[in-house]
């Protein structure tokens, strides 16, 4: 019996690729081969997700499966092994093509000058006819061949498509070659189109140069991803400084990084100090002071100083890895929408083959007198023509340019579903703690009474106070205003839930609440109460400090709001989305925030699953939910949510149950991915709707509809060029959202 540990899921690169139908050809392969579970097959970026019993079958197997049909798998140990081989096999498949595509042009100009303007010359047909031997059968070989392999394995694709069309219209015209005499004889007279083979061979092959190109722009996020990791690093092993590969490093190693280098791992600083350029993860282009103590990450840029840390997590373990990962796993997923297509181009060729005979049947039996020479053509501009890569790139080109172009704009996109569904969403929950807020208490307001001296010795007094105290509300006094004198405190005694006392000098403190300094009989000033109600009223915690039984100043601590909490806020109400916050804060705290960014619904005091009911509630009342949260207590939410989105500087549960991570702590960046969601979709429908409208208009064309009514009859020579430019335009319709505005 199955257990879960039987199976194994990778994402391998493929090669041999040629168009949308070789993915559904390679799909389903894969997916009826003994052993594998599931096959997933994204064309755009040229990968197979395989699900896999490794009792049954391994990796070698399932590529010699592939190549029985024309294609293969990259299978390297190493990750970027992998990325690298494919990379490179990509460059030299480029560097072929436009070869191919230069000696193909060279070789059809003067068929296409013979055959347009001089074919009733005596030798033309004889000179194109060795032309274009060389353009079908050296050139355009690999169509014949992918073709045939798919045959003997009952399946066709674009290859397919191509071989027939330019393979016909060659024995067509060479038998009018050597045998005109057979049309005299009927009164017709022997066209060739050798013009036509030789075109449509160079018009796709150019076409295919242009898709690549194309393509390759639409990972560049991924390969500047990639690109940020660093090739080597210095490290300290055996009291020796040592330069090792980045991939060698392990946990507990203690790696040295000087000005303007790359950090190759994460981990914490150990001695030194600079300041690191962390924009990658955070989107802040101010340069964060580290010091030791203070965690770094790999892929950040050192900028002046030099510094030691100790290596925590390498390899695939560290945040870029974690990030490429994300990006690799999201531009390799399919879009629902993508399944009516990759279905449509599944039974796209072998309906186009029918229809092709069909064509050919009615102008043989409805045709005029040169009946054959109609037929023969309509047949062939009906198989040229037909294209199912424009079909089959609409979806991915402009999921995988979607992910590239949220990558840049500090936006993490797990799964291409999350980003085709968030354009619908129409609620946002917003976590209050860490999503609109900073998630850490700090000083907001610190205010002595008028007449107390030598305020400088009791600040740094209070300070040293609570340098000792455990409360979590102790840091924040301890980091707030500058460095100050070191001052020693004595007798220092800690009350839990009330405060802590202490002597600094000639002096005797009590920092707590005012409930602690009226129980020791300290008097509250009007002056200070009065700040004490308005800071309150703030949702901020007051704490009181007494100098000598004497009151002598309030401090107000809060978590603060982001900056661009309300901006935010503001921005998802003008799209129309309805906004809610939750928070287990208690709800004068909720209120207090709530009203600060513009939240008119709220609820406080919620625990984790009340959240997650929440969230049943919306939907059930026919809302498009999307959780926005950065804890654990989160979790449940963002599981139950339609699309789940995590702040980058949360809980690593949140992060994994999330279906996008905003990297930044920018809640701006929460209206553009909703906006890159819309733009996305857009693109993705005008890409479907001008590929389904190319073949719906270009088919009947092709066939011939037109003839009886205006004697037009598509040339195969244009259909070729109408076909590569198709795939083109989809991709490049795609592209355009790398300049998309979000």
């Amino acid at each position: 019996m199955e257990t879960a540990t039987d199976i194994k899921k990778v994402t391998l690169p493929i090669t041999g690729m040629s168009c949308a139908a070789c993915a559904v050809s390679v799909e389903s392969m894969l997916s009826h081969t003994k052993g594998v579970v599931n096959a997933g097959v994204n064309y755009a970026n040229q990968t197979v997700a395989v699900t896999y019993d490794p009792e049954l079958i391994d990796l070698p197997d399932m590529d010699r499966v592939l190549q029985s049909i024309g294609y293969g798998l990259i299978i390297e140990e190493n990750e970027e092994d992998a990325i690298a081989e494919q990379e490179k096999i990509q460059r030299e498949h480029y560097r072929k093509l436009k070869n191919k595509a230069i000696y193909t042009g060279i070789l059809t100009l003067p068929v296409v000058i013979l055959g347009m303007f001089f074919m009733e010359w005596t030798y033309a047909n004889y000179i194109m006819l060795v032309l274009t031997v060389p353009v079908l059968f050296i050139f355009g070989k690999d169509f014949f061949v992918n073709a045939w392999k798919q045959a003997r394995h009952r399946k066709a694709n674009m290859d397919t498509l191509v071989a027939l069309s330019t393979g016909v219209a060659f024995l067509f015209s060479t038998f009018n070659t050597f045998f005109p005499e057979f049309w005299h004889a009927r009164g017709l007279h022997p066209h060739v189109y050798f013009e036509a083979s030789a075109v449509i061979i160079f018009f796709i092959l150019l076409g295919k140069l242009m898709e690549e190109r194309a393509k390759s722009n639409t990972s560049d996020a991924l390969k500047k991803l990639i690109g940020l990791q660093s090739k080597t690093v210095r490290v300290f092993r055996d009291g020796t400084e040592t330069e090792i590969p980045a991939r060698e490093v392990m946990p507990g190693d203690e790696v040295i990084i000087r000005s303007g280098e790359k950090i190759p791992v994460d981990g914490k600083v150990v001695t030194g100090s600079s300041f690191v350029d962390e924009s990658l993860m955070t989107g802040e282009p101010i340069p964060a002071e580290k010091k030791p103590g203070d965690s770094v990450f790999a892929g950040t840029i050192n900028q002046t100083g030099s510094f030691t840390f100790t290596a925590e997590k390498v390899g695939k373990q560290t945040v870029l890895a974690q990030i490429i990962k994300t990006v690799q796993a999201a531009q390799g997923s399919k879009a629902p929408v993508q399944r009516l297509a990759d279905s449509i181009a599944g039974i796209f060729v072998p309906v186009v083959i029918g229809i092709a005979i069909l064509t050919f049947a009615i102008w043989m039996i409805l045709g005029p007198e040169n009946a054959l020479t109609h037929a023969m053509l309509a047949s062939v501009s009906v198989l040229v023509i037909a294209c199912p890569c424009a079909l089959g790139l609409a979806t991915p080109t402009a999921m995988m340019v979607g992910v590239g172009k949220g990558a840049e704009n500090n936006i993490l996109i797990r799964d291409a579903e999350s980003l085709e569904k968030a354009y619908k969403v129409d609620t946002v929950i917003l976590d209050k703690t860490g999503t609109l807020t900073e998630g850490r208490p700090r000083v907001t307001d610190w205010q002595w009474v008028k007449s107390l001296e030598n305020e400088a010795f009791h600040f740094a007094a209070v300070k040293a106070l609570e340098a000792r105290s455990e409360h979590p509300l102790a840091q924040a006094i301890v980091q707030f205003g500058e460095e100050s004198e070191t001052i020693r405190i004595r007798n220092f005694q800690s009350l839990t839930g009330s405060g802590v006392r202490g002597t600094a000098g000639d002096n005797t403190y009590l920092v707590g609440t005012f409930k602690y300094l009226e129980k020791e009989g300290i008097h509250i000033s009007a002056e200070l109460r009065a700040a004490y109600e308005v800071l309150t009223a703030q949702a901020k915690t007051v704490i009181g400090i007494a100098v000598n039984g004497e009151h002598a100043g309030i401090v107000a601590i809060a978590d603060q709001l982001k900056p661009t909490s309300r901006e935010a806020v503001q921005k998802l109400h003008a799209q129309g989305i309805e906004v809610h916050m939750l928070t287990g804060d208690n709800a004068q705290t909720a209120a207090a925030v709530a009203a600060q960014v513009g939240i008119d619904s709220y609820q406080a005091d919620v625990k984790p699953d009340d959240k997650m009911q929440f969230v049943k509630k919306l939907q059930a009342a026919g809302k498009t939910v999307a959780m926005v949260g950065d804890g654990i207590n989160d979790s449940q939410a963002l599981a139950q949510a339609d699309v789940s989105i995590a702040m980058g500087k949360g809980s690593d549960i949140a992060m994994d149950v999330a279906k996008m991570t905003l990297i930044t702590s920018d809640l701006l960046t929460l209206p553009k991915a909703l906006k890159l969601s819309q733009k996305t979709v857009v693109t993705i429908k005008q890409n479907l709707f001008w590929a389904f409208i190319y073949n719906v208009i270009g088919i009947p064309v092709a066939a011939g509809v037109l003839y009886p009514v205006n004697g037009f009859l598509l040339d195969p020579m244009i259909a070729g060029a109408a076909m590569a430019m198709s795939s083109v335009s989809v991709v490049m319709n795609s592209l355009r959202l790398k300049g998309a505005r979000l």
